[in-house]
């Protein structure tokens, strides 16, 4: 009786074949995972950190959020948007030659010269709830730097959800017709923070990403977002990066 117990106790911790552990499957992440900045020739400091993003397909294209590098940036000081790759004082910045976005569904795709690790990218069906997930990416960057950090959790549910304007004059008909239809994104049982924005949403065991972090529920006010999150992550699922890469 005991020699079955045994048994089966190892087969419950032995892993399956071909699923990975979780720091294995982050360890082949991190290569992928690039900082976006803004960088200022004259600024102190001269590269301001504002979120993340990660190579896909040839490893030129760099996957990121729309609201990420929609901001109008500074003409008369120079100011650009660039990809940071690496870590730490290892850090290498990539001028950005060209860009395309879908605002709809809050997703731009950088391209960049050279060629870094790709990501593989999930099918375009929706994951299950319930699915052990994780997301790597640069929280708080301008406090913590190109640090990587990673954090894990499951599909909690799977929500609608609109891209709401900023004002009156941004609601045209196209517009209109999405706030009617809001779209499905993935609602996680996980904690993103202020420069997570852009990161890899990928399956904790095969680190196929499914989709991109872009938001974080409120509880408050966004000052209390670092002292008391919600624990409530938001995710646009890859089916809608797919069109991009296209």
């Amino acid at each position: 009786m005991y020699r079955v117990w045994y048994c089966l106790a190892l087969l419950l911790c032995w892993p399956l074949p071909g699923l990975a552990s979780l720091p294995d499957t982050i360890a082949k992440v991190k290569p992928s995972v690039v900082a976006i900045g803004i960088h200022n020739p004259l600024g102190a400091p001269r590269i301001r950190l504002i979120g993340t993003g990660f190579a896909v397909a040839d490893g030129s294209k760099i996957a990121t959020n729309y609201h990420v590098i929609a901001p109008r940036l500074n003409n008369d000081k120079n100011e650009q948007y660039v990809v940071l790759s690496g870590s730490a004082d290892q850090v290498k910045v990539h001028p950005i030659i060209s860009s395309r976005h879908e605002a709809a569904y809050d997703l731009a795709v950088l391209t960049i010269k050279e060629r870094l690790p790709a990501l593989t990218l999930g099918s375009a069906e929706l994951q299950a709830e319930g699915t052990a997930i994780a997301f790597t990416g640069f929280p708080i960057t301008a406090v913590l730097g190109l640090y990587p950090a990673t954090h894990r959790g499951i599909i909690s549910a799977l929500t609608p959800i609109a891209i709401p304007a900023d004002n009156s004059g941004q609601l045209q008909a196209a517009a209109l017709r999405r706030l009617q239809q809001p779209y499905l994104v993935y609602q996680l049982d996980a904690t993103a923070y202020p420069g997570n924005s852009g990161s890899p949403l990928y399956n904790a065991q095969t680190g196929d990403v499914i989709g991109v972090i872009n938001k974080v529920y409120v509880k408050s006010t966004r000052e209390a977002v670092l002292s008391d999150p919600s624990a409530i992550s938001y995710a646009i699922p890859v089916r809608f990066l797919l069109p991009l890469l296209q």
